[in-house]
């Protein structure tokens, strides 16, 4: 089956666009939404993806042809397999790979492509490979571990065979639908490193140590080189992702952007000496994207804290009367967790604004609960959520709980249990805090901090008592929540804390 590539809409007022660049040529493989070439108007320059997945046939208006609406620009075969050229090295660094001749390669070439991130993740780092090019891989045997922004990702062998070819090396990062290796289907046999060209040497022994990646004359892209000119960056300074290192808009974009301060050079160490007594550790992908979120959040939010305190008399006493009969017929034990989530649903139903967030000028209100649940695992942060918490029971509460921090511990969670939350709890108490400030969890636009629970004087009808209490704190987006919503939020959950009758009243 052929699918037409078409001009796309370039506005009423335009009558013609110029092909600037095909970033593809004919024979080419190329997936659902991938750029395709790139347009030129009077006005703006437009990209023209890949309505299907195939191969790309035929190109029908080539570079610098002047085209008008709706024209056929190209032919694309679905479903059909293109015929890969010899891998060419990408750096010095990091050659391809080929097999020694006694390899047998005469089975079907599978690609082995990033698997499913979940919608909110567009792309991943390559963390480690398990196999070298030319290593005998069976069917769902792991490949290589990709991390992302919030969990590590296995990718398994889609075939058996040999893998052939090794596209994206350790450290690379690709999006997802990126093409990782390639498998040969039935092939036995080892792999030597491919050489470079003696041309490729020539380039490679040349080249100074900023510069270790063969040389190909190249068009970049007119959107980038115009994005360069106006953001004042030279060609050498970006790095370019495009075929054969052809520079992209998103390029120049990347190179242009602000670094933070503490990644612009090393700390140099405090004394003489001391350098051999330090250890660094490149961060993981999952720390620098709790460090970028967080600080976005306080960068963006009007982040507000408002705090007070709960007597947890009623619901330890509560908890320690029923807790036996509970886990004999739930299978589980009764946690304060439940309590805590049950109270937050119930003020969150009278102060809807602590569940609702902001997306551009406008405020969107959430008819339902998914509780994230922050827990702390070895590798970082994480919120699984529990899903429509408001229509859960506390005994599937405490159970999903448990679930998820298990998984979260062994680095198992799915990114679709991990999206979606509409309110966090953070419970700090855990690890010792007596009180602490949470940054909120965006896009959320409200979060509730749990502390150690510790035993206090207080005074209950004009007397001294000692009361175990626990320090709450409601941190809140001022944009959309009001004082008076917070505070109000704060007391119905203290009240329903020190009170659970609350709960089941409906008060």
């Amino acid at each position: 089956m052929t699918t037409e590539v078409r001009v796309p809409a370039l506005g009423e007022s335009v009558t013609e666009a110029t092909i600037a660049t095909w970033f593809k040529k004919p024979g080419d493989r190329v997936e659902v939404d991938e750029m395709l070439c790139e347009l030129e108007t009077d006005k703006v320059t437009v990209e023209v993806p890949s309505p299907t997945a195939g191969i790309l046939a035929e190109i029908v208006a080539a570079e610098g042809e002047t085209v008008g609406p709706d024209a056929l620009l190209a032919q694309i075969s679905e479903g059909g397999e293109a015929e890969k050229p010899a891998a060419k090295p990408a750096k010095a660094e990091a050659p391809a790979y080929k097999t020694e001749d006694k390899t047998t390669m005469s089975g079907n070439s599978v690609d082995v492509m990033v698997p499913s991130l979940g919608e909110s993740v567009t792309e991943a780092t390559v963390a480690t490979w398990f196999k070298k090019a030319g290593d005998r891989v069976e069917a769902d045997e792991m490949l290589c571990e990709l991390e992302t922004d919030k969990v590590s990702v296995e990718v398994p062998s889609p075939a058996a065979g040999v893998l052939a070819e090794i596209l994206a090396e350790e450290g690379a990062t690709v999006d997802a639908k990126a093409r990782l290796a390639v498998i040969t289907e039935g092939a036995e046999g080892t792999a030597a490193p491919a050489k470079p060209s003696d041309a490729q040497e020539t380039v490679l022994e040349n080249a100074g140590p900023e510069e270790m990646t063969p040389r190909t004359d190249v068009e970049d892209a007119p959107s980038a080189k115009k994005a360069m000119a106006e953001k004042g960056v030279s060609r050498d300074q970006v790095q370019g992702s495009g075929r054969d290192g052809r520079v992209m808009k998103e390029d120049v974009a990347k190179a242009n952007a602000p670094k933070p301060p503490a990644a612009a050079a090393p700390r140099a160490p405090s004394a003489a000496g001391d350098a051999d007594r330090e250890e660094r550790v490149k961060m993981t992908r999952l720390r620098q994207t709790i460090a970028r979120r967080l600080k976005d959040a306080q960068n963006t939010a009007a982040m507000l804290t408002t705090y007070n305190e709960a007597d947890m008399s009623g619901v330890m006493g509560l908890r320690n009367e029923y807790k036996d009969a509970f886990e004999k017929k739930h299978k589980v034990k009764l946690g304060f967790m439940s309590f805590f989530v049950k109270a937050c649903c119930h003020a969150l139903k009278e102060v809807p604004e602590v569940n609702a967030e902001i997306d551009g000028t406008d405020v969107v209100y959430k008819n339902f609960v998914h509780m994230g649940v922050a827990v702390g695992t070895p590798s970082g942060l994480v919120v699984p959520v529990v899903r429509d918490a408001d229509q859960k029971s506390f005994a599937e509460i405490e159970k999903e709980i448990g679930a998820l921090g298990l998984k979260g511990r062994d680095g198992k969670l799915s990114m679709a249990e991990m999206q979606g939350g509409t309110f966090t709890i953070s419970n700090g108490g855990v690890y010792g805090s007596l009180m602490s400030s949470p940054i909120l969890n965006p896009p959320q636009s409200g979060i509730l901090g749990m502390h150690k629970i510790q035993e206090r004087p207080v005074v209950v009808g004009g007397q001294i008592v000692i009361r175990p209490m626990m320090y709450l704190a409601l941190s809140y987006d001022h944009r959309v929540v009001d004082g008076k919503g917070a505070v109000t939020f704060l007391v119905r959950v203290k009240e329903a804390l020190e009170d659970p009758r609350r709960l089941l009243m409906d008060l």
